[in-house]
């Protein structure tokens, strides 16, 4: 008897299986010359690699500025590229997994550090969340900032959920951009985790920032740091490059000039304690994903066979105590990895002038 799960992949196939028959090439824009950052025309070939969440088809390449540092996407998705790539991953069949997440022990407390760091800044009264998912930061956050009305943001349904199960007091369902002249001057603090780098445009979500901020607000940014030395070690396996997802790399200094110009004054920055410890078992989840047989997925022309499925159970079993002593070297030598340059995220605050 077909499970759940799997008559809901085998629901979806035909719409992706439609999608494929029509080729790649549309779902990416033609290759840039020049830097989005800069629009210097010195760039090189950083990264090649594929989908390592999703094991969609597809290869993805990612350019350096040698003029700036800015890491992108190059040739980046286009609109319907971010439809294929983004569907079923936070929502529909990965909504679950997603949820499981954004509720473990680890993000609770990457969300709770987040909140502290703007308890030297003042107490907020209200706090736009942009890219907020389910709304897990916003419910931690409150902890932090009890007398804090939290609104989120984001493109995908979720935000509606986390209305609905009062993790957020309002959502906003749609572009950051497009809603910003709606939102002007409202709060007093927006904060970006992890969106910037998602984002087609950072120098406009920034200028969209600006709008919603009240004189004298703060906006709080976290992004993965492309000048991670263990990006530099890891290589395409690196879990931070989440391609096809991941749009922009934006160096720190790169971050602080694009908010001067748009009238912020950077008040704090932090390279040590946003780091995630994951690195290690990340890129090993990575690289096993790109060696075992795959598992049942509706962009897949059909479901595996039992042979494949039985071989990518063993193996999963096989490896799960290497996993796990991975996952205990990532947390053992956080410590360390926070005060080197091996950290792999960094953190701004900035005041809105």
């Amino acid at each position: 008897m077909m499970s759940t799960r799997s008559a809901q992949i085998a629901a979806h196939r035909p719409r992706y299986q439609d999608e494929l028959a029509r080729g790649l090439d549309r779902f990416f824009e033609p290759r840039r010359t020049t830097c989005p950052w800069c629009s210097s025309s010195r760039l090189r070939g950083h990264l090649r690699t594929t989908d390592h969440p999703q094991h969609k088809p597809g290869t993805f390449v990612l350019d350096r500025c040698r003029s700036c540092g800015h890491v992108f996407q190059n040739p980046r998705l286009s609109a319907d590229g971010l439809d294929f790539y983004y569907r079923d991953c936070y929502d529909g069949l990965g909504e679950a997994t997603m949820a499981r997440l954004a509720g473990s022990p680890l993000a609770v407390r990457l969300y709770r550090a987040r909140a502290r760091a703007l308890l030297p800044f003042g107490r907020p009264l209200r706090w736009l969340d942009v890219g907020t998912g389910h709304g897990h930061f916003c419910a931690e956050a409150r902890r932090v900032h009890p007398d804090t009305q939290f609104h989120g943001l984001d493109w995908g349904e979720g935000v509606e959920i986390a209305a609905r199960e009062g993790r957020i007091a309002r959502a906003y369902r749609g572009s950051f951009v497009g809603m910003a002249g709606q939102l002007a001057c409202q709060y007093d603090v927006v904060s970006m985790h992890h969106y910037l780098e998602h984002t087609l445009a950072p120098r406009q979500e920034l200028a969209a920032a600006h709008t919603a901020l009240r004189p004298g607000g703060h906006l709080l940014v976290e992004v993965p740091d492309p000048e991670s030395a263990s990006a530099r070690l890891l290589g395409q396996w690196w879990g931070p490059w989440l391609q096809p997802q991941h749009l922009h790399f934006v160096p720190l200094d790169n971050l602080c000039g694009a908010l001067a110009e748009q009238g912020f004054t950077v008040v704090a920055t932090d390279r040590h304690e946003p780091h995630v410890p994951t690195d290690l078992t990340s890129a090993a989840v990575n690289l096993l994903k790109s060696v075992l047989p795959s598992e049942d997925l509706p962009w897949l022309p059909e479901r595996p066979g039992a042979l494949s499925r039985w071989a990518r159970r063993l193996g999963l079993l096989a490896v799960a105590p290497v996993l796990l002593v991975l996952i205990g070297i990532d947390f053992a030598l956080a410590p360390l990895t926070r005060r080197t340059r091996l950290s792999n995220a960094y953190r701004v605050v900035a005041r809105r002038d």
